[in-house]
């Protein structure tokens, strides 16, 4: 087992093959990986179950580097919580067709119909692209019955009850467990949740319930709370590094400069390209990253400098949050 833990990883993205995919993210993909007729959802980038790519530590998964390494991989913040799994998942989502209309649990609510070992899904977007005419889905109008809305979930009566917002690139939605959402065509999404894959559809388009797309009638009667919205934050442009969304959970921020970075031994940085490219330095190595490139920054890294013409999101573990006094809680940033 080598001895110390490099200050860079690059891990192999899965990729998800959903009905709703497109072709954006084919660069992502193994060579000869993907039929022309499969649609390309989703690339988990950053997930427990990814595999390091290269060096000394290849063929490891995140969560077994996470399981001998904890205070280097994740560092105090998580730490301090009792954290003892890496706490984020990060993908890219190329929509060509609308998701299915879904809610998350929150942890309380997780634990309460899965399991104690389960976690909620509090999750934000970062519109990477969007045509003119893209919407996505966020929230229940204010004011609608509950009874409506209970006996609406599982059919398209739903779509009369929910809020539709046009988002264009550049836009971020916090998106609070226990929120009904769904993303619509023509949207190109970077996004950072809890570490959990609990989704409880409400309602599928009419799609056919077959393969894996049955509808949660019960459990998203059970995850909705109809006074949580989406919220749109509008980033502008104002620094090398500007803060996006902090949570209980995560903390998300965008550069678009070089600068010099420091993890402070605190979290770990999760960097992802989503224009240009950018050189990625520490004391201990180096690695290009192009656009929808990944890389993870352990805690223990402390120092690195990002160098290049991009534009990068970060995502890291917040310090200082009362996760169960502060479900739906957030600071938005850029507005």
């Amino acid at each position: 087992m080598p001895a110390q833990i490099p200050s860079l990883f690059k891990f192999t993205p899965a990729v998800r093959n959903y009905v709703w995919g497109g072709r954006a993210l084919l660069s992502l993909t193994s060579a000869g990986a993907t039929a022309d007729d499969v649609p390309i959802a989703e690339v988990w980038s950053i997930h427990a179950d990814n595999r390091v790519a290269d060096g000394p530590f290849a063929g490891w998964t995140l969560a077994q580097l996470t399981a001998q390494y904890p205070a280097e991989v994740l560092g105090a913040n998580s730490i301090e919580t009792g954290t003892a799994r890496f706490p984020l998942l990060i993908k890219l989502l190329d929509c060509a067709n609308w998701l299915s209309l879904q809610v998350h649990p929150n942890d309380r609510i997780a634990r309460q119909l899965e399991g104690p070992q389960f976690v909620g899904k509090t999750e934000a977007w970062h519109i990477l692209d969007a045509r003119h005419d893209s919407q996505l889905i966020a929230g229940i109008k204010p004011g609608a019955p509950l009874e409506k809305l209970h006996a609406a979930i599982g059919n398209a009566a739903i779509l009369d009850l929910t809020e539709r917002h046009h988002v264009q690139p550049n836009d971020t939605v916090y998106m609070p467990a226990g929120t009904i959402h769904a993303l619509g065509p023509g949207l190109l999404v970077y996004e950072v949740q809890q570490t959990s894959d609990l989704t409880y559809r409400v309602f599928d388009w009419d799609r056919p319930q077959a393969n894996g797309r049955a509808l949660h009638i019960e459990k998203s009667i059970a995850a909705i709370n109809p006074d949580l919205q989406g919220r749109i934050i509008r980033w502008k442009d104002a620094g090398n590094v500007a803060p996006l969304i902090q949570c209980p959970y995560f903390l998300l921020e965008i550069i678009s400069a070089p600068v010099q970075r420091d993890t402070h031994k605190r979290s770990f940085h999760a960097l992802t390209v989503t224009e240009g490219q950018a050189l990625v330095s520490t004391l201990k190595g180096a690695v290009t990253l192009r656009q929808f490139d990944t890389v993870l920054v352990p805690a223990s890294c402390e120092s690195y400098q990002l160098e290049g013409n991009f534009r990068i999101l970060c995502s890291s573990a917040p310090g200082g949050w009362d996760e169960e006094s502060t479900q739906g809680d957030h600071r938005a940033y850029a507005e």
